[in-house]
């Protein structure tokens, strides 16, 4: 027996003899050690890069900072374009898009490339997070693993929310915190059929990352300074200032790699995000990776050795030095990770979010303390703080914040403030924009899975799946009588799209509007079909959201609508009913449960 046959025999009798909850029990325990062990890898091989590379680095001005990051996006672009040869940036993006449009399947290949690729952008300098890459990689063993063992379609969207949340609470140590990402960020709905899988996937990854790596927190933090009451009109003002932080790095990202799209070869890609990544890594060495250090040293007080490795590091760190220093950090921090990103590196945005978040705080403590003789703020609180704001303003995940920046540092007795400065910056930029950094791009595809579930339900459908081409086209010189002889006589339809010789769709022939005339043999030679054919009351193009779709036959009162593609060449009809058949047929195979 081969060792298919062998597999196909374990399958039946699985089926058999475990129940279907019992057997995604199992693999969801699975998927969060497999989780936990890719985020432990990554972990180790960018630290292990990083110590090489940086061992030798001594203070003032580091000339290899302007080589460094180069080496490490030209190797990850190498390695993507031609080993991997495809798009494997944006993971989080990425698993969204896997689950509204291709039936959370991930390709076998983001189970391994990601982890490549992140470790060698981040261990030589590039200025982004390996968050995101190890999430998609544990959605893609989640996936690949559910189809392994030919899991249906919704249960397969549930793995690949275990891989997700296994991977957050491996690389953070923080099982709440990956199950509440997947509910908040990857919109899987929560149930009682869903909630165990993703808590057995979240716990037994963050189980494993403590037998290997200890049960510390991320950061070493010590709340040696209580929180007051009366220092809550501040942290309202704080998440505010959060909120708006939120909107500019999301909005700044999504333009800077806007304009690297816009470059026609990668090798200009390559150059301008390397020339720009080296140039702000030698002037702001605490850019460099992920930036986990400088977060550290502000929330235990030791912000004056951060100018250390600069070329600032003469200059005498006095008050406004170090303010002007991190002020110009936390604006150039974009630049840096678009410029990894957009040359070719791979990494995301989750350590991005944290480091700004991290500064935010700092400076808006340390600022109200300055002009504020009267009013002494905790700094490393409000740093504290400020990484819950500005993660719940950029991933527009209020609760998510809250909870990682609690597991990642200990500060459960901040509880009350973090959840009031995620809030009030969730708040603050829901104000603005309605997307996350994540799901803006497929929002504006109409692209995006949201917990709404006729929207969702839309969302999986695709126009493709529900076009109709059984209309007999008529061309416009067409006698009436070729047409009743030809078309009508043979068809069941009463309406016949009117195309020209280059297929472009004119109008449509209605058979009620010629039921007068169609009988009468006399005119069958005076009539054409230009004569009588009407405009179509709209057109559906190829690929349009289903959506906009509904949207379009609701404000045209119609039953059938024509579908072209976008030179407007006739494909075929959609009608409501078909699309009613097939949203039925989504919600009942997709979100029925238990």
């Amino acid at each position: 027996m081969t060792n298919e046959g062998r597999f196909y025999k374990f399958l039946l009798w699985r089926e058999k003899h475990i129940k279907e909850r019992t057997f995604i029990l199992l693999i969801s325990f699975l998927v969060g050690i497999a989780a936990a062990m890719a985020a432990l890898l990554l972990k180790f091989l960018i630290h292990s890069i990083q110590h090489l590379l940086m061992g030798h680095f001594q203070e003032g001005a580091n000339y290899w900072l302007l080589v460094y990051p180069i080496i490490g996006i030209l190797l990850a672009g190498l390695f993507v374009r031609y080993i991997v040869r495809d798009d494997i940036s944006h993971g989080v993006t990425k698993i969204l898009y896997a689950i509204s449009q291709r039936k959370s399947r991930i390709k076998p290949h983001n189970m391994w490339s990601s982890l490549v690729a992140s470790s060698v952008t981040i261990g030589f300098g590039g200025s982004v997070g390996a968050e995101a890459p190890i999430v998609l990689t544990g959605a893609a063993i989640g996936s690949n693993l559910g189809r392994l063992f030919r899991m249906e379609q919704k249960t397969l969207m549930l793995l690949v929310g275990c891989g997700a949340a296994g991977a957050v609470a491996g690389i953070f140590k923080a099982p709440i915190a990956g199950l509440v990402f997947v509910i908040e960020v990857l919109m899987l709905d929560l149930t009682m059929t869903s909630v165990l899988p993703l808590l057995i996937a979240s716990v037994t990854a963050a189980t494993m990352s403590y037998i290997f790596s200890g049960t510390e927190a991320m950061f070493r933090f010590s709340q040696t300074e209580a929180f007051y009451v009366g220092r809550i009109p501040y942290v309202l003002l704080l998440g505010i200032f959060c909120g708006i932080i939120s909107l500019y790095f999301t909005h700044s990202m999504i333009r800077i790699e806007g304009w690297y799209r816009k470059l026609s070869h990668q090798w200009q890609k390559f150059i301008l995000g390397a020339a720009m990544l080296s140039i702000l890594l030698f002037l702001f060495p605490p850019l460099y990776g992920e930036g986990y250090d400088t977060i550290e040293s502000l929330l235990n007080g030791r912000f004056a050795n951060l100018i250390d490795r600069s070329p600032f590091h003469q200059i005498d760190i006095g008050y406004w030095s170090i303010v002007i220093f991190l002020g110009l950090i936390l604006l150039t921090k974009v630049l840096a990770s678009a410029a990894t990103n957009g040359g070719g590196g791979c990494g995301g945005i989750f350590a991005p979010s944290l480091y700004i978040g991290c500064i935010a705080g700092f400076l808006f403590s340390h600022i109200i303390n300055y002009f504020g003789p009267s009013i002494e703020l905790s700094e490393k609180n409000f740093a504290l703080m400020g990484m819950a704001g500005t993660m719940a303003g950029v991933m527009h995940a209020p609760l998510t914040g809250v909870f990682l920046i609690a597991e990642l540092t200990g500060g459960y007795d901040l509880f009350l403030p973090l959840m009031i400065v995620s809030i009030s910056s969730y708040a603050t930029i829901r104000a603005f924009e309605p997307h996350s950094i994540y799901s803006m791009r497929l929002a504006q595809k109409g692209k995006l899975l949201t917990h709404h579930k006729d929207k969702a339900v839309l969302t999986l459908l695709s126009v493709n799946s529900v076009i109709e081409t059984d209309f007999i086209p008529v061309s416009p010189e067409m006698t009436l009588g070729h047409l009743v002889k030809n078309a009508i006589a043979e068809s069941s339809r009463s309406m016949f799209p009117v195309v020209n010789k280059d297929g472009v769709l004119l109008g449509l022939v209605l058979v009620d509007n010629i039921r007068n005339i169609m009988f009468r043999p006399e005119l069958y030679e005076r009539f054409h079909v230009s004569r009588f054919m009407v405009s179509a009351p709209a057109k559906i193009v190829e690929g349009m959201p289903m959506e906009q779709i509904m949207r379009i036959f609701d404000d045209t009162k119609a039953w059938n609508l024509p579908v072209v593609n976008g030179e407007g060449k006739y494909i075929g009809f959609v009608s409501k009913s078909k699309i009613f058949n097939a949203y039925r047929e989504v919600l009942v195979g997709t979100f029925s449960g238990d």
